[in-house]
């Protein structure tokens, strides 16, 4: 069960969840970021003649 935090309950959860939502927008958006790096690094790569791998 969740810990008694007296007054202080809906500051802590509050932080834990805006905490976490920030976590998880910063790693989709990082992948999602390389995904789109690495298909122009293919587009380039393969204008110059370069095979994957």
């Amino acid at each position: 069960m969740l810990p008694d935090l007296g007054k202080y309950e809906v500051a802590v959860l509050s932080a834990y969840g805006a905490a976490i939502v920030l976590i998880v927008v910063l790693v989709v958006w990082t992948l999602i970021r390389g995904a789109k790096v690495r298909r122009q690094l293919d587009e380039v790569e393969k204008r110059r003649g370069r095979k994957n791998g």
